[in-house]
């Protein structure tokens, strides 16, 4: 992607984020935090000082939709260029910066504290975005015979290491209930599969970075 489509689209985000802390303030002072804090939309009922609220959002989504139509364009076109030179795809390190999106998971703590709501912690899984980074700089790398063998060794390590984790939190939560409450027991076993995944996509993409570089130094030792 080029450096003003980059911009461009940052850009656009800042934007996006910027209006919806702005329709949030107007909502909580002069709209009784309307669409802002946990309501039942059950009973709810349209008013014009809601538009703030309901545009930003809404935007908000079209945006989330736009990063994912431009994820797959991307894709697909790394996919081609994969097929067609026998090298890995060309990624930029800095997108490993979205691992930083994992700590958003920690808001989950807060939104069950408000209406018993976990969706939050599925956010643990981005910590595996950090993988981003030993991806880039392995960038336009030939896939010879040999870094298919290393990338099936990384496969292979990050999912025993994965496996393992599963299996030890099943045994010690299924010891009972965890501090005498059952959802409780439920928040950590979604919390320990949504950082299993992340650790899987990490791992994976390091411990492939790990042995091609390991392999590098020994033939240069030779």
């Amino acid at each position: 992607m080029k450096k003003d489509k980059i911009k461009f689209v940052a850009g656009l985000g800042i934007a996006c984020v910027l209006f919806a802390i702005a329709s949030s303030w107007y909502a909580i002072h002069y709209n009784e935090s309307r669409l802002v804090v946990p309501m039942d939309f059950s009973e709810y009922v349209f008013q014009v000082k809601d538009l703030p609220m309901i545009c930003s959002i809404t935007l908000l989504c079209l945006y989330v939709l736009f990063l994912f139509a431009l994820m797959v364009k991307a894709s697909i076109k790394n996919g081609r260029t994969v097929k067609n030179t026998q090298t890995t795809r060309k990624l930029n390190p800095k997108l490993g910066f979205l691992g930083f999106a994992g700590f958003l998971g920690f808001s989950g703590f807060w939104t069950y504290s408000v209406d018993q709501s976990v969706s939050p912690f599925i956010f643990f899984t981005f910590f595996g975005f950090f993988g981003f980074f030993f991806e880039g700089k392995m960038s336009n790398t030939l896939i010879d015979e040999r870094y298919k063998e290393n990338a099936m060794k990384a496969q292979l390590t990050a999912l025993k290491t994965a496996f393992t984790m599963i299996v030890i939190a099943l045994i010690v939560l299924c010891q009972g209930k965890l501090f005498g409450n059952l959802e409780y027991t439920l928040i950590a076993m979604i919390i320990l599969l949504a950082l299993t995944i992340g650790l899987t996509m990490f791992l994976s993409e390091y411990l492939l970075y790990r042995y091609d570089h390991d392999d590098q130094l020994d033939e240069s030792e030779e």
